[in-house]
């Protein structure tokens, strides 16, 4: 008989819940995930969950978040807050312009979760595309910078300019200053960043004319060209000065204004920086967006972020990789450069493709346009009698004028933003008008009659044309551009939408992303970037508002962050919320930074020992050392555990300095380690803050909390936890959660403040709510799953990552568990024992999994020789076992190997990845092509091929190109 089901049945079938966790839409009542708790011997997810988390922090359901919301609902509410934005246009600059991104590439990369969903090119044999994109971006930022070596994108500009001073501070060598010169031209949010960056390092920053720069006793300066105002000069003569100071110059600058005028590399710039966001990117409210960072070959040891270099494959075949990883701070810890853990990768692709799709005359058409159009505001502004403060420009025009309340008043009437110098606390009565690749010349004639009034006579192509016939010299001629740029033939092929499109899918494919396969990396939780929460993305409500346009035309976001705020807060139990950090790594930094000023309010300054336990997360140590604190490390016991005994007796040897323990829980040994309140009460104890990584959140969301567990602060991974995909390698969001005692000390923002307790504070990114315009995916998200839907993902988490155990504890060795012999989120496999009896390393393994259509775990980290495995919720079992299947067959040719039935070193995983042209070519190995290409037969029908064969690390180093190859190699 046909069972009848009651409307509130129906209603739940028709959830998001189940289609986020793999089940039938029933929850976890399904066939599939019976067999998955029988496989690991538990009578249900309550009673496994009871099992894997200490009594003492497990809670009954308690979050306070609605029920979840179907799609259509949730879009439709979110659209309803949406449409109380109000879209005006945008004149305001300040790093931020309104912008057109090509349809082809909207729809075929920033839409497209074959480029959204891929992980950093850490596998760097089944990553070729967006490494070649990545790799155009450099070529992109050496060409219009004049600079000889540039890294694959920084978080923003602001952040861009505080790694440029430190890298100013450690390369000077005989300059013993510290202090940073900051030109008062450049962008007031950079200038809070770098002020923020510079009191934790205990330098010193002076704001003032930039001819001043080299007067003063400086290690280096920054200058902004062309600054906020618009004025365009040349800071060759001051470069030169700090140069004989043996102090370093860095020159923030614009993409789209250095097509028109000289580089910065010309006037001898040593550091050239800023946001890429002009080629492409929409504003969104802030972010996020790619900053380039450019610099001479000499400091290429001491440049920040990550680096794309050329190397060749097994075949010689000319590759990509990410060069000079050594420098990264998951190795070097304490020691690193700094604690940059992402670029913006996808936002980089944007501005390179852009870039590609328009080429050099294209944009030179772009530029020239926007740039006729400022001298044609400019020319019928002053011929009215209205003052320009600057002189020269490319696209910002600043202006004075009497009757500046009547200019703002009919502004708002026409829908337009100027740029309000009053009201964005630069001090000045002056307006602001930055004009951009969407302005028209309806536009232009528009702005006459805004700042002008009624009735003022002018024309723009009567203007037009008296500016034809006398010329302009708004750029001087000693400023304009002679020196070619993106010459290269990537940039001079894909000018039309069938050339274009061909391009990215030849690129996309040869990556493998999470549309193709599950993507095991532990730590990094690559879940479900769900349809439906990215649609809101691309909404020009979200898209195309600028972050300091005023704040009765951003109500929808408003209430939208508000929203996200109370989630945030009910998940992890803390009373406030900074949403500005656009990293996981600039939320520990902002989490550090909140501590350190609490205890100096409490006039315990002096307090600057970090505990860091050897369990935590690669960037621990090095956000520390940002903040200006000497780590100590603790250990751990052989169980993977901290140590409390050694912890107890380090932290009470420090305890008078003892200013925090960083913590990550559950542990990256993948176990919930019992006796944490335990070791947050003894820090407390000794007059410590806890401060608690929340890059496994992923398992506690729902079952406990940070703050129910005793941390003060913490950080929450949104491009993990909460669904932002993970873009290639960026964006990420990592907003901090703290206690009440901490909430006056978290980041607040000079130009746009939030009006909380943190209320003038300095800013750690660019933007008050760092990457806003990615916040609607983690409202969708947690919108979409409700109270019980986040606990049930949580529960299928631990259950997933225990039957993957199960499966895989047969065959090798599981590193580490906690009570009961659970795991939780994800586990460790050691892989040490094989390499000892094979030969076969891990790397070996990382490859072959390729050639079974897979994506590496995440290798040697935190324990070198081992792989660290996290499922998620959001995969099903068949993809579950599909991984496990494979993980199975290797280890049976590794026994092969061990066994003398393959050579140790001419064998299917030595020789790893295959590509089709190797297995198609002559073949003269002692294992068969099928074997190497189709190790098991479900490979048939789901067969991806690596496009290079496995490359060659230290040949990339030591023979270091981070630019596109010749055009010999495209001849060929």
């Amino acid at each position: 008989m046909t069972q009848t089901l009651s409307l509130q049945q129906l209603e739940q079938r028709d959830n998001f819940v189940g289609r986020h966790i793999a089940s039938d839409g029933t929850g976890i009542n399904n066939d599939e995930a019976r067999a998955m708790l029988a496989t690991v011997g538990a009578e249900s997810l309550d009673a496994l969950t009871a099992e894997i988390v200490p009594a003492d922090i497990l809670r009954e359901p308690f979050l306070a978040i609605p029920p979840s919301r179907t799609e259509f609902e949730a879009l439709g509410y979110l659209r309803s807050l949406a449409t109380q934005n109000k879209v005006f246009k945008s004149y305001i600059g300040l790093g931020y312009h309104d912008t057109i991104i090509p349809p082809v590439i909207l729809r075929n990369v920033m839409e497209n979760p074959g480029w959204y969903t891929a992980y950093t090119p850490y596998q760097p044999e089944i990553a070729q595309g967006r490494l070649e994109s990545l790799l155009n971006y450099q070529q992109m930022v050496i060409d219009m910078t004049g600079m000889e070596l540039a890294n694959a994108s920084l978080l923003d500009e602001g952040t861009a300019a505080a790694e440029a001073m430190a890298m100013a501070k450690r390369s000077v060598k005989k300059n013993k200053s510290n202090c940073f010169y900051v030109d008062e031209n450049c962008l007031p949010q950079t200038i809070d960043v770098v002020k923020t960056r510079a009191e934790a390092f205990g330098w010193d920053v002076q704001v003032g004319p930039a001819d001043e720069a080299a007067n003063a006793d400086v290690f280096g300066a920054l200058f902004q060209y062309p600054g906020k105002n618009g004025d365009v000069r040349d800071f060759s003569a001051v470069i030169e000065a700090l140069h004989a100071k043996d102090a370093l110059a860095a020159v923030a600058t614009d993409l789209m204004a250095l097509v028109a005028i000289k580089s910065p590399g010309e006037m001898g710039a040593d550091i050239v920086l800023g946001n890429a966001q002009h080629f492409g990117v929409p504003m969104g409210f802030g972010g996020p967006h790619a900053a380039f960072f450019a610099t001479r070959d000499a400091y290429k040891r001491n440049i920040p972020g990550r680096i794309i270099g050329v190397s060749i494959d097994a075949q010689g075949k000319q590759a990509l990789r990410m060069a000079l990883q050594t420098r990264e701070q998951h190795i070097r810890r304490e020691k690193a450069n700094s604690n940059i853990c992402t670029a913006q990768v996808l936002l980089a692709n944007l501005s390179a493709f852009y870039a590609v799709y328009h080429g050099p005359i294209g944009l030179k058409t772009i530029a020239a346009r926007i740039h006729r159009l400022a001298d044609i505001l400019a020319a019928g502004l002053q011929a009215k009698g209205v003052a320009l403060v600057n002189s020269s420009w490319f696209d910002t025009l600043t202006i004075s004028v009497a009757d500046r309340a009547a200019v703002l008043a009919r502004a708002v009437a026409a829908e337009v933003n100027l740029r309000d110098d009053r009201d964005l606390g630069l001090g000045a009565d002056t307006l602001g008008i930055s004009l951009s690749e969407k302005t028209s010349a309806a536009d232009v004639q528009q702005l006459f009659d805004v700042i002008l009034g009624a009735g003022h006579g002018l024309d723009v192509y009567a203007l037009d044309a008296e500016l034809v016939a006398r010329g302009s010299a708004s750029i001087p001629a000693e400023l304009a551009r002679t020196s070619a740029f993106l010459t290269h033939p990537t940039f001079n092929r894909y000018h039309t939408e069938h050339a274009m499109l061909r391009y990215l899918k030849r690129l996309e494919s040869k990556d493998l992303a999470m549309n193709h396969s599950m993507i095991t990396l532990g730590s990094c939780t690559m879940k479900l970037n769900a349809t439906t929460e990215m649609i809101p993305v691309t909404w020009p409500e979200f898209g195309n508002l600028h972050p300091f346009a005023p704040a009765d035309q951003t109500v929808g976001y408003q209430k939208m962050i508000g929203e996200l705020d109370s989630y945030l807060r009910a998940v992890t139990g803390f009373d406030a919320i900074c949403m500005q950090p656009n990293s996981g790594a600039q939320g520990e930094y902002a989490g550090l930074l909140a501590i350190k000023k609490y205890h100096e309010s409490r006039g315990e300054g002096h307090r600057n020992v970090c505990l860091i336990p050897r369990s935590a997360h690669g960037t621990n140590p090095a956000s520390a050392m940002m903040a200006s604190m000497r780590v100590v490390v603790t250990d751990c016991d052989e169980q993977g555990n901290v140590d409390f005994a050694d912890l107890k007796k380090k932290a009470e040897e420090v305890a008078d300095q003892l200013s925090c323990l960083m913590l990550t829980y559950p542990s990256t040994h993948g176990i919930y380690e019992q006796g944490v309140r335990e070791i947050c009460d003894l820090v407390h104890s000794l007059g410590g803050q806890v401060y608690m990584d929340g890059a496994n959140l992923n398992a506690q969301v729902g079952l406990t909390q940070p703050a129910f567990i005793g941390a003060d602060v913490s950080h929450m991974n949104l491009h993990k936890t909460f669904a932002i995909p993970h873009g290639g390698g960026g964006p990420g969001m990592g907003p901090i959660g703290v206690r009440s005692h901490l909430a006056p000390f978290i980041a607040n923002h000079a130009v746009r403040p939030i009006d909380d307790a943190s209320k003038g504070n300095g800013a750690v990114s660019a933007a008050q709510y760092g990457s806003a315009s990615i916040l609607p995916i983690s409202w969708m998200y947690i919108s979409l799953m409700g109270g019980n839907g986040l606990r049930l993902a949580t529960q299928n988490a631990l259950l997933k990552a225990n039957y993957l155990a199960k499966r895989l504890g047969e065959h090798y060795p599981i590193l580490y568990s906690g009570q009961n012999g659970r795991v939780a989120h994800e586990c460790i496999v050691d892989l040490r024992p094989l390499k000892a009896a094979s030969g076969i390393t891990e790397v070996d393994i990382a490859k072959r999994l390729m050639d079974y259509g897979f994506h590496a775990p995440t290798m040697s980290f935190p324990v070198a020789g081992t792989f660290m495995i996290e499922p998620t919720e959001s995969e099903s079992k068949a993809e579950i076992d599909r991984f496990a299947d494979a993980m199975i067959s290797i280890k049976a040719e590794i026994d092969a190997v061990i066994r003398g039935e393959l050579d140790a070193e001419n064998n299917p995983l030595k020789n790893a990845p295959h590509t089709a042209e190797v297995v198609t070519g002559d073949w003269n190995r002692p294992y068969s092509r099928q074997q190497a290409a189709y190790p098991v037969k479900e490979l048939g029908a789901h067969k991806f091929w690596p496009s290079v064969g496995r490359i060659d690390d230290v040949y990339g180093d030591r023979n270091l190109i981070c630019s596109c190859p010749g055009i010999e190699n495209y001849e060929d």
